[in-house]
């Protein structure tokens, strides 16, 4: 039974490293500057 917690624990790390990779990689390949949106709400600027 130690060894199958030993493989939860380990598996639950991998898993957070590669959903913390995955955001990141997200937030660094977002373009910089201003984001102009026009839709049926109306128009909204949003600096990045």
């Amino acid at each position: 039974m130690k060894q199958n917690t030993l493989y939860l624990v380990i598996g639950a790390l991998v898993v957070a490293v590669i959903a913390l990779g995955i955001y990141v990689y997200r937030e660094e390949s977002k373009p910089k500057g201003v984001e102009l949106k026009i839709d049926d709400k109306g128009i909204s600027i949003q600096q990045n």
